[in-house]
């Protein structure tokens, strides 16, 4: 075992230091990435709900032949009126 070299003794410290501060990086902006995602989970989730408690009319213009199509989404709650 005396020729064997480890390869964690052939690296330098500033260049172990440097990946540790890479690895640093990388968790600061995953960290940063699943705040935002958390975020964008809340908004979305908070827009379904809304939507969900009212209906919802969507009026489209066929391309093709220009009729007026209109398109009703009714959540889990009933509308009333």
């Amino acid at each position: 075992m005396e020729g064997v070299v480890l390869a964690d003794e052939n690296v330098a410290p500033a260049v172990t230091e440097e990946i540790a501060q890479d690895v640093e990086r990388l968790k600061k902006h995953l960290d940063m990435l699943d705040t935002r995602l958390d975020n964008i989970d809340s908004m979305v989730t908070a827009v379904a709900e809304r939507v969900m408690s009212q209906p919802i009319t969507l009026n489209i213009v066929c391309p093709n032949c220009g009729k007026n199509l209109e398109i009703a989404i009714i959540g889990k709650e009933r509308p009333t009126r």
